[in-house]
């Protein structure tokens, strides 16, 4: 099995702190990570521990930045030979605040300098041998091009709805599964209901949205079922939902069935969120079995 994800990447700085400072103050920090972020980057690391192959489309640049987001993609195994290089820019990096008493994080960024992928510049021959192709929505016509692509070689694609963008709800037509969270619901203008009724157009065959420590809801074969979150000790959520996408993907290679597909991906995600960083926690395929084992038997 092969996916494949067309998106941002970003370098991501995380910092532990007792509690939120309030302005104008200083504060110490408890812990310090430097990780790599960007929600399909780490959808496919996920997939990648999870023992599935996985490879990248994207856009860095020769700063330290982008040598440092190859780097980390390609210490998990994460084909980067299509993460294309743009000479004399910026890559995108994050600064995140994590508090330690909620498990919130507070995110500042920087929008890369570096142009999007070109619909141009995705290659037909970077789909061979694909399974399962993710979508972020950060490059519109990249995305579509994508999508297009993988429909005519019947290859499943999931859309990545962190929130409304130009384009989001074409793309979203385009996409067997498409993931949304409770901030594009939100955008949406739309009961949960509603809303699903909205995305379940086109190609779309199921529709998730995820709410956090409240769970998530599927609307397939239009029936709505609910997943509750997983109970742990949180430290922090910063990609707990780009976990989720990836192994939601995994269930999908796998051919589960949508409940068992949505109950191991908030397994995965609640499991990330015991260590800092987007990707630290992220657990392998016998951890997740463990764990789903003894939630069952507790």
């Amino acid at each position: 099995m092969k996916a494949l994800g067309l998106g941002q990447c970003s370098l991501d700085y995380v910092a532990l702190v007792e509690d939120y400072p309030k302005e104008d103050t200083k504060e110490e920090v408890l812990d310090f990570t430097v990780q790599g972020g960007g929600p399909v980057a780490t959808a496919l690391v996920t997939l990648s521990r999870l023992g599935v192959k996985a490879a990248i489309l994207g856009r860095v640049s020769d700063d330290s930045a982008g040598l440092e987001i190859r780097r980390g993609l390609k210490s998990e195994g994460v084909d980067v030979r299509g993460l294309l290089e743009k000479a004399g820019g910026a890559s995108q990096q994050a600064f995140i605040m994590v508090n330690k008493k909620t498990g919130s994080r507070t995110i500042c960024w920087q929008r890369p300098t570096v142009p999007p992928l070109t619909a141009r510049e995705v290659e037909p021959t970077r789909f061979i041998g694909a399974n399962f192709l993710m979508l972020d929505g950060l490059m519109t016509e990249a995305s579509c091009r994508a999508a297009a692509i993988a429909a005519r070689r019947d290859i499943p694609v999931m859309l990545d709805a962190g929130k409304m963008r130009p384009g989001m709800l074409k793309l979203a037509s385009m996409c067997d599964y498409v993931v949304c969270s409770e901030r594009f619901v939100s955008d949406l203008k739309l009961s949960i209901k509603d809303a699903f009724k909205k995305l379940a157009t086109g190609r779309t065959r199921a529709v998730t949205a995820t709410f956090g420590d409240k769970g998530s809801f599927t609307y397939h074969g239009g029936k709505v079922f609910l997943q509750k979150a997983f109970k742990v000790k949180t430290l922090d959520t910063t990609g707990a939902g780009d976990v989720f996408h990836g192994a939601y993907a995994y269930g999908v290679l796998q051919g589960w069935d949508l409940k068992r597909t949505v109950e191991f991906a908030s397994a995965v995600a609640a499991m990330k969120c015991r260590k800092l960083g987007g990707r630290a926690g992220i657990p392998g395929l016998a951890e997740v079995q463990k764990f789903l084992k003894e939630q069952k038997g507790a």
